[in-house]
């Protein structure tokens, strides 16, 4: 989710995912998956910068994410496999 501002100086937030394109006119237009079109106050490069920003914090800088889920019962069941590998 990205911080952006409505031409009419209300803040907003966006999921970033739901973007289709960018249009840059005297105003930034955006254009969601669904066909909505949002103007707001950031220029195109901000907004792509924020995209940017946002996902690395999610991904880390190599794409992967950042704190990975572990499913619970998964490192039990792991460790349980290692200890009857040793037995034989």
């Amino acid at each position: 989710m990205i911080r952006l501002t409505r031409l009419n100086h209300v803040p907003m937030v966006l999921n970033s995912d739901l973007i289709e394109h960018i249009d840059v006119t005297p105003d930034t237009v955006i254009t969601l998956t669904g066909g909505q079109i949002l103007r707001v106050r950031e220029s195109a490069d901000e907004v792509v910068e924020r995209i940017v920003d946002y996902r690395r914090r999610i991904y880390g800088p190599e794409g992967r994410p950042a704190h990975p889920r572990q499913e619970p019962g998964v490192a039990e069941t792991d460790e349980i496999v290692n200890q009857q590998q040793d037995l034989v």
